[in-house]
């Protein structure tokens, strides 16, 4: 077993796992309450999958932001290498593009009566465009980041096989989520809500104590930890901003805004929830900041994990340890519920999403993927993110939004042909081996600008057709 392990598991005290222990059992009560509430002789899909559309603002906030933060071994490890970019590219960008969400987009969806992303599309486009998106918005949710980060955790503290602790944290979550649908999943992210708040907000507070303060970090880090590119192109810095932006055309947000009780319940929440976000946002990224002060050396992947666990006093590490698997789950139970329920409501016949049997074998089916492609990234959670997440916004990103704030829209087939021509231009310049300028040109700004090519080129043709019915 490896040193270093050894060291991690055995500062877990008695009154670490005590605490740890304790608020799992929190998590475990409600979900057996949630199991209760929907114990009924006659299943009801959509109280399963949208909580009959009575998601309140508190449940609404907490789901949210806990939804959110999956990925933190991601985050900590970019702010540990980059610093304050990762607030840039990780929390700003993000920030700006839930305003417009919530101040944009909530009144238009929640009037489609959508039961998912895909289902919108098909209501906007035809049924082409509805499979197509849900084919996106599969390979979105797919929890691939979130069972990276899970898999690292397991394997830090208990020195076992990669695709083992990826099984098994798969696994734990695959009981609930398939059995009690949303409601279960909201349960849980309340709790974790604040467990994650606590666990990750007292590494920046002990930290604090401990080192000081900005002196401390400008004295020990290099200058570019406080640049806003942190050493990265400019180029390739906006390119999170696109990536950011993939929000208005992500399944978990729209899934959330389509279960809540009105339209004011979801702008609202969403609004409040970019509050709680920034507050995450300067913890982890400070956090990972300090880690990488006071441990210069250490492996990024998991260095932020094995400072607060040095950082933190008995107790404490127990309830950091229940912040982070809390920020993983709560992330990781979202996405295999969005993508089992992608999987199941929009590609196959209808009718199948309303019988339970049929929501836990797709369950299974997204958990056995998820694990499969964890395996093929070899556990790098930002090739993850750039590769998925660049497909999805330039094929989505423009056709969506413009439909909904132009009044001149796509036919089916010009909204399939938009989205086919963005992948072949992302894939073809992701990998051809260009040289000179063109190589710092991400494929996702070429994505996207073939899209609205499209979308321009499709609109001309309409309004030039038009003419000429007017002319005749």
């Amino acid at each position: 077993m490896d040193q270093s392990t050894i060291s991690n598991f055995q500062k877990l005290s008695s009154l670490d796992w005590f605490s740890f222990l304790g608020v799992s059992l929190i998590s475990l009560s409600l979900l057996i309450f949630s199991h209760r509430k929907n114990k009924s002789s006659k299943f009801d899909w959509l109280d399963y999958l949208l909580m009959g559309r009575s998601l309140s603002l508190p449940l609404f906030v907490g789901s949210l932001v806990a939804t959110w933060y999956g990925g933190i071994f991601g985050v900590t490890r970019i702010a540990y290498e980059s610093g304050i970019y990762n607030f840039i590219t990780q929390g700003f960008f993000w920030y700006l593009s839930y305003l417009v969400f919530a101040l944009f987009l909530v009144g238009k969806i929640r009037k489609s009566k959508a039961v998912t992303l895909a289902d919108l599309v098909g209501k906007q486009f035809g049924p082409m465009s509805e499979k197509l998106a849900a084919i996106f918005n599969f390979i979105n949710v797919v929890p691939v980041v979130y069972t990276i980060s899970l898999g690292i955790l397991l394997q830090s503290l208990f020195q076992i096989p990669f695709i083992l602790s990826c099984s098994i944290g798969l696994c734990l979550v695959l009981l609930y989520t398939s059995s009690g649908g949303l409601r279960a999943v909201v349960l849980t992210d309340i709790i974790q809500f604040f467990i994650m708040f606590i666990g990750v907000g007292s590494v920046f507070f002990f930290a604090l104590s401990e080192f000081g303060g900005l002196s401390f970090l400008r004295l020990h880090l290099p200058e570019t930890h406080f640049s806003v590119t942190g050493g990265h192109s400019i180029a390739e810095t906006l390119a999170w901003g696109f990536i950011a932006f993939s929000t208005l055309v992500d399944p978990n947000f729209y899934h959330r805004v389509f279960a809540a009780r009105t339209s004011r319940t979801a702008k609202m929440g969403i609004l409040i929830s970019i509050l709680f976000w920034f507050i995450f946002d300067i913890f982890t990224t400070f956090g990972a900041m300090y880690a990488r002060a006071a441990m210069p050396s250490a492996e990024p992947a998991n260095a932020y994990f094995m400072f607060a666990l040095d950082l933190l006093p008995s107790g404490m590490r127990g309830l950091f340890l229940g912040g982070i698997v809390a920020c993983i789950l709560s992330t990781l139970d979202s996405y295999i519920f969005t993508a089992s329920n992608t999987l199941l409501y929009d590609f196959l016949p209808k009718g199948l999403h309303t019988k339970k049997r049929n929501h836990v074998l797709s369950h299974i089916f997204v958990c056995v993927l998820a694990l499969g492609l964890a395996v093929a990234f070899e556990g790098n959670i930002k090739v993850v993110w750039k590769t998925l997440g660049s497909y999805s916004s330039a094929c989505l990103l423009f056709p969506v939004l413009l439909s909904q704030f132009s009044k001149v829209n796509l036919s089916d087939k010009q909204f399939v042909v938009s989205c086919l021509l963005s992948i072949l231009v992302v894939s073809f310049w992701r990998n051809y081996p260009f040289t000179g300028f063109l190589q710092n040109i991400d494929e996702l700004y070429m994505g996207v600008l073939t899209s609205a090519l499209c979308f321009g080129f499709f609109s001309f043709q309409k309004t030039f057709n038009k003419r000429n019915e007017h002319s005749i």
